[in-house]
């Protein structure tokens, strides 16, 4: 009865879906999201780049499809898991089957909707302390092939992260292999003229895309959610689709 349910929900969600007219997300992208965007256009073939806009204009799947067809899609592709096994206490497993990725999260955040990202959680009432993914196609197969861990953190963090009124550290990074999969991980501060806020990033490339994960919070904060939050960018993994 329930697997009826479910899948009458499906078919109405593809039916309005299919009846909305379209709506552009592109006007809200994040600085960083935007900017590293541009960053991985210029540096790829045409045909990359037409694919990485029609990819973009099917970003606002998320948000509509989640106003009408939540139920249907957090139980088949998107789901936080509330009992998986080896899942740290106080954590939760973010599942996207769909998309091909799972990353932890503190179990008192609150899911949200963060514009040009894939998914997000923050905290219940610090709004600078949250994790967001986003990603990007592309015709690469390994981070490797992105360019050395230090170079390619340093152009982030300095050219793609940061705006121009922002100083920019970067203060550790680090390489390992999961399961055969290759990822970075590096820790940076951008300092603006009115706050400074910390973040670890974890980026990888699998299934035709380009991940970046980054959790952070303000900078007063990070001596007492650095081990927290770490735990987090450390539980990136891309799955296999």
């Amino acid at each position: 009865m329930i697997i009826k349910i479910l899948i009458k929900t499906i078919k109405l969600t593809k039916l309005i879906f299919l009846r909305l007219p379209y709506f552009s997300c592109c006007g809200g992208h994040s600085t960083e999201f935007t900017k590293s965007l541009q960053s991985a256009a210029a540096s790829t073939r045409p045909e990359e780049t037409t694919c990485c806009i029609s990819f973009l204009r099917n970003c606002n799947r998320r948000p509509l499809l989640l106003g009408v067809g939540a139920l249907s899609l957090s139980l088949l592709s998107a789901t936080p898991l509330l009992a998986a096994e080896g899942v740290p206490d106080k954590y939760q497993v973010f599942v996207d089957k769909a998309d091909g990725y799972s990353y932890y999260y503190p179990s008192d955040w609150r899911e949200f909707d963060f514009m040009a990202h894939d998914s997000a959680f923050k905290d219940r009432y610090l709004q600078l302390q949250n994790v967001r993914l986003s990603f990007i196609p592309t015709t690469k197969s390994d981070i490797h092939e992105m360019g050395p861990l230090k170079e390619v953190v340093y152009h982030l963090v300095n050219h793609v992260y940061s705006t121009p009124t922002q100083v920019a550290d970067i203060m550790d990074m680090q390489e390992k292999n999961v399961d055969g999969k290759n990822y970075y991980t590096f820790e940076y501060v951008l300092t603006s003229p009115n706050f400074s806020r910390a973040s670890f990033a974890t980026i990888a490339v699998g299934n035709g895309r380009y991940y970046t994960l980054i959790v952070g919070a303000n900078e007063r904060r990070w001596r007492r959610v650095r081990n927290k939050l770490k735990v987090v960018a450390d539980s990136f993994k891309v799955l296999y689709i």
